[in-house]
């Protein structure tokens, strides 16, 4: 079986409504144009990313106008659609950084509330608190294609690789990871961490960004893109708006690990991995 995922890396400027009407077209693009049967969107992908004005963009899941659109898309398309994310807003007020996936058939089959929140602060560079915003998520999250399951995390996951190995562990074939990465941290590290998942995990590993906006408030690194089990960048993108289209020829997965079976050699006696939930 071969997956071909498209990452839609997404201008993210103007009202909502404008950018909810470009990222549609863009899902369409991707699934009538380039073939994908998996569609994904970058994070914070309908408002550009700004602490400033996350609360009053906050929405309810399943109801709110993001959710809606993200699933008609689906339906009309016949797509799996990994919405990125958006700010949710739960019952009781609280607000997370919440990554949505669509089946084909417009229905809400998973949802990730980002585990681990992304508190930075290089002099002069950059400066993120989002705990001052969000409230961490608790769990996993998983999804099927087929036979093929698939991980999620939201930007600042990628840099456990316990949550990573934790998702192998489960039986993930395939991360993904929506992000909006600084440039100078991107520069440094996006496709460091993309490999190191990949690799250390014998996975496929995908992150996606937005489009580079030199006028946002937190201005994006770009360069979505693909890394297969070897560690091999097999599809990546530039800083501007585009969809990077690979394909994920899932017999690479047995192959990288029968070879190189290091999932088999590690030492229980020594050390190991503990999932808690």
């Amino acid at each position: 079986m071969v997956i071909r995922i498209a990452l839609i890396q997404l201008k993210i400027a103007g009202a909502r409504e404008k950018i909810l009407k470009n990222a549609v077209d863009l899902i369409r693009i991707a699934k009538k144009e380039k073939f994908a049967n998996v569609v994904v969107l970058p994070e914070s992908f309908n408002i550009p990313y700004s602490e400033a004005d996350f609360a009053a963009n906050a929405e309810a899941i399943p109801s709110g106008e993001t959710s809606k659109a993200l699933s008609e898309a689906a339906s009309h398309f016949g797509v799996h659609v990994v919405g990125g994310s958006f700010v949710e807003r739960d019952h009781e007020g609280k607000l997370y950084n919440t990554c949505t996936v669509w089946g084909p058939d417009g229905a809400l089959v998973a949802k990730h509330r980002k585990v681990h929140l992304c508190d930075t602060n290089i002099p002069e560079k950059l400066v993120v608190n989002e705990t001052s915003v969000f409230t961490r998520g608790d769990s996993y999250t998983t999804f099927y294609v087929g036979e093929t399951k698939i991980g999620l995390g939201i930007c600042w996951d990628m840099r456990f690789p316990e949550f990573a190995a934790a998702y192998r562990a489960d039986g993930c074939d395939l991360l993904i990871y929506p992000a909006v990465c600084d440039c100078y941290t991107g520069e440094l590290h996006w496709e460091l961490l993309a490999r190191a998942r990949a690799v250390d995990n014998q996975v496929f590993v995908a992150f996606c960004s937005p489009a580079r906006d030199p006028h946002a408030d937190l201005v994006a690194y770009g360069h979505s893109l693909v890394v297969d089990p070897w560690g091999k960048v097999i599809q990546k993108g530039t800083e501007f708006q585009e969809i990077v289209v690979a394909d994920l020829i899932l017999k690479t997965l047995p192959e990288a690990r029968s070879q190189i079976p290091v999932l088999q050699q590690k030492r229980a006696d020594l050390y190991e991995l503990v999932k808690k939930k």
